[in-house]
């Protein structure tokens, strides 16, 4: 007859294989997501602001005034004097979205949107991550709350945008590069030609064509890619972009002409350049100067320089085995350059919050792995050893503090978005009405780009998408054996 405690034992034996089963990091890891992401919607809540798919009320609107025979352009949301301001390819992708409410039409957005994130965040980690042995699923779920709470990415996901959609097929471009530099080893294996297709990256360039056949300012990756003497990748960019724009006149020819006939060209229909969420160079430059309009010459000097620089350290960064850098170094100089840049733009600061704390990563683990001695003697990184046999102990606890605390300081920033506490808008109050401090507040997002696109450290061997270039790429590689 079976004991108390034998029955106890045979009601909790299910229980037991269930659990045995249950690895308990996971279990721990799996709380520490929950907390991130708890906490990214409480800093949503107090950083952020009222979200109600205000532009997402226009796009939709505006396709529902399309679908029902009216002209595209002619719209204007009620109570604005806001209308669609995207080419007529956007319209025709966005047409869809006619059939369903507009508060479904958000939500399926912003759906879209996060897995897109957690997709390129994948991919943008994985190199950093198998570096590390940490668990892939881990890191990206830490990623994408911490992602969508700062600035650019709850804006865009609050306001109903396509940021981080344009960014996800740009981003998708670079790892299509990342698979076709790794061509003839082994996924030259892969069986069906499909597969091959698409591990084997040779649609390269289309992400980036489609990108800019919706918004302009991604043309600014075409320029790169010609710089880098990219030309397949570049040939793919332009033949998409110029490739759909043409299937656009062929099925909306009117709205086409009326796009790029006049609408392109009308810079007051998107609003006044020294709002404050525009903050681009040229609305720093009006803020500064405390105009509506931003000063013409001034702007276009400050712009050469900023694209010179930007693209001459995307294409030094690419050189030297960084791609992930140079494509966000291009990104942030698009932000920087472009007449308007509202907040919601801004999703390059993404890769660049990755880029300084890897570098920083790095850094320290090089410190780590220092030769114990050199031809003159013991020597760690230009620092001399003590007694001849390690570096000082605060030598690797200081190392990459600088990049690390660049990464956090610039998440900060724009988590917290210190421009809204000092917004003002001309002509009813001064930029300087809280004096020079708030001045600075309120253009603080463009200073921080600007600074960007003069300093982010690029990372030599860390992650090579050599199209094209067997000797830079062999180079590379034999710099990391």
């Amino acid at each position: 007859m079976p004991t108390a405690v034998g029955r106890r034992a045979d009601r909790l034996a299910p229980i037991q294989r269930v659990t045995r089963g249950i690895d308990r990091r996971n279990v721990v890891r799996g709380a520490i997501v929950a907390a991130v992401a708890y906490a990214a919607w409480l800093a949503i809540g107090t950083f952020g602001r009222p979200y109600n798919f205000f532009d997402m009320k226009i796009y939709h609107g505006a396709v529902v005034w399309w679908a029902s025979g009216h002209e595209l352009y002619e719209f204007i949301a009620p109570g604005t004097t806001l209308g669609f301001t995207y080419p007529p390819f956007a319209g025709l992708v966005m047409l869809p979205m006619a059939q369903l409410p507009i508060g479904m039409a958000g939500m399926v957005n912003a759906a879209a949107s996060i897995a897109a994130l957690a997709l390129v965040l994948a991919g943008l980690l994985r190199p950093i991550v198998d570096r590390l042995a940490w668990p892939l699923w881990f890191t990206v779920a830490l990623a994408v709350p911490l992602a969508v709470a700062i600035e650019p990415a709850r804006e865009t996901l609050g306001y109903g945008q396509v940021n981080i959609l344009l960014f996800a097929l740009i981003m998708a471009d670079l790892i299509g590069l990342r698979w076709r530099s790794r061509r003839g080893t082994h996924y030259a294996a892969t069986d069906g030609p499909l597969l091959r297709f698409v591990y084997g990256g040779a649609w390269a360039g289309a992400g980036i064509g489609l990108a800019t056949a919706v918004k302009l300012t991604p043309a600014l990756f075409i320029a790169y890619l010609l710089i880098t003497r990219q030309w397949r990748v570049a040939a793919t960019a332009i033949g998409t972009t110029i490739g759909v724009t043409v299937a656009s006149f062929a099925i909306v020819g009117d709205e086409s002409r009326t796009y790029f006939g006049s609408v392109l060209w009308q810079t007051e229909r998107v609003g006044a350049a020294d709002m404050t969420p525009n903050q681009s160079l040229a609305g720093l430059l009006a803020r500064l100067y405390d105009s509506i309009e931003t000063p013409g010459l001034l702007w276009f000097a400050f712009s050469v320089l900023i694209l010179a620089l930007g693209l001459s350290r995307a294409a030094s960064s690419r050189a030297d085995g960084d791609e992930l850098t140079a494509f966000t170094l291009v990104g942030l100089t698009a932000n920087v350059i472009s007449p308007i840049s509202w907040t919601h733009h801004l999703v390059w600061v993404i890769p660049a919050i990755i880029v300084l704390a890897d570098a920083a990563v790095r850094r320290r683990e090089a410190s780590r792995t220092m030769p114990q001695r050199t031809g003159q003697g013991p020597v760690f990184g230009g620092l001399p050893g003590v007694n001849g046999l390690r570096p000082p102990i605060w030598y690797p606890t200081l190392t990459g503090l600088r990049h690390g605390a660049a990464a956090i300081g610039l998440y900060l920033l724009f988590l917290i978005s210190p421009i809204w506490p000092y917004e003002h808008q001309l002509p009813e109050m001064s930029h300087y009405q809280d004096g020079l401090f708030g001045a600075l507040m309120e253009n603080s997002l463009a200073v921080a780009l600007i600074v960007l696109v003069a300093a982010l450290p690029w990372r030599p061997g860390a992650e090579p998408a050599f199209y094209g270039d067997r000797l830079a790429r062999a180079a590379v590689l034999s710099s990391r054996r």
